[in-house]
């Protein structure tokens, strides 16, 4: 029998989206969070077709449409030179070929938009300042007094429940850190381009930039090695540590240069790989979002993977009779998508950080490639329709 009632842990976007989801099929939810409260965290993102086309289906897209930005293109271009090196189009195109928008936003705006929707949504029930070391179905009724048939992990990189999965996956540092930045868009240089997101590539780091309307603004993300401040998602970089982030752009244009100088605040947050391995134990519980697969953000899909895992995960327990074999079946699935989404982020960072005659190579191999062409490549991506 379908399954009536189910407890997140976790009130982000992989946790929102799950609850949402499940709602939709009639279960009752309950979503735990240990803050106290949700504020801003972490920095912009992109929400490419595969994902808006979800959250159409959830019914937040339009209240996301009134703060974002639908850039017209997605472009590579040379750090060293600024030169543009290919672009993808989006915009009208996304809409037209992959049947939903591309935006980029503040991750604040999506988990509010989500928020909301979970508030006003009767079958969902939001508990914040709930901390679970061990969130099995027992403790999660001490605190709801309702013992979930379904307890889904959505409680991120450094997940308690993926303690409770026997041969779960173990999570990593992955040597490098990502420092996000912002600049007021009456400053910004006419070469980050109002209407597109842009990734400057170069040896060993690149450098993703593109407008944010909520503060009137660009979002600058770089990708560089760096030590691991620990568990966090903004973590205040120093000025020896801003030095460090400078140095590994020397050799870059010098006008990208003086642009990270010249930002006065910076925060950074570890990148955290997670290994292979079970995502549910067979019976009651599963993970999902960064809990399963955190991956390096070489695709721009952590958030959007977050969200086709918490729509399919319903699709999932509210199609089959037994939730063992839909848990067995939602992971099969997954980890195929997953997996295929890590391959290409693996290989991106392969060619975004390529050096010396690779570098030449790859310049000239993109350079050779139409608009249409590069976009047709992203077809099994952005054109996926998840099953909810």
């Amino acid at each position: 029998m379908t399954i009536k009632t189910a407890a997140i842990i976790g009130a982000g976007v992989a946790g929102l989206t799950a609850a949402l989801s499940l709602a939709r099929h009639g279960i009752h939810v309950d979503i735990l969070e240990q803050a106290p409260q949700l504020g801003e965290v972490g920095a912009g993102l992109q929400l490419s077709p595969n994902a808006t086309r979800i959250l159409a289906e959830l019914g937040v897209l339009a209240d996301l449409e009134r703060h974002w930005i639908e850039p017209d293109e997605i472009r590579l271009a040379s750090g060293a030179t600024l030169k543009p090196l290919a672009t993808v189009p989006v915009g009208r195109f996304a809409r037209e070929r992959w049947g939903a928008p591309y935006g980029v936003l503040h991750r604040s705006t999506l988990q509010q938009a989500l928020l909301t929707a979970v508030i006003r949504n009767s079958l969902c029930r939001l508990q914040l300042g709930q901390r679970i070391e061990h969130p099995t179905a027992s403790a999660v009724e001490a605190i709801t007094g309702t013992r979930p048939d379904l307890v889904v992990g959505a409680d991120g990189a450094w997940s308690p429940a993926r303690k409770l999965i026997e041969g779960g996956p173990t999570i990593s540092f992955s040597g490098n850190i990502a420092w996000r930045l912002t600049i007021e868009a009456a400053g910004a240089p006419a070469f980050l381009g109002e209407r597109c997101v842009t990734a400057f590539l170069g040896p060993k780091t690149h450098l993703v930039c593109y407008p944010l309307k909520e503060i009137d603004g660009f979002n600058l993300v770089a990708i560089a090695a760096g030590m691991n401040p620990g568990e966090t998602w903004a973590a205040q970089g120093s000025d020896v540590q801003r030095g460090m982030l400078l140095a590994q752009f020397s050799g870059w244009n010098s006008s990208i240069l003086t642009l990270l100088a010249g930002v006065k605040q910076a925060t950074f947050w570890p990148l955290y790989e997670a290994s292979a391995g079970r995502w549910q134990n067979g019976r009651d519980t599963v993970l999902i979002g960064d809990a399963a697969h955190a991956m390096m953000p070489f695709s721009a899909q952590g958030a959007v993977m977050a969200i086709e895992d918490g729509f399919e995960l319903a699709g999932h327990v509210s199609g089959h009779s037994a939730l063992p074999d839909a848990l067995a079946a939602f992971e099969t699935h997954r980890k195929a998508r997953a997996g295929r989404v890590r391959d290409r982020g693996a290989f991106n960072k392969f060619a975004y950080h390529a050096r010396g005659p690779v570098r030449i190579a790859r310049d000239i191999v993109l350079s050779l490639r139409p608009p249409q062409s590069l976009a047709a490549d992203m077809d099994w991506l952005y054109g996926y329709r998840a099953k909810g």
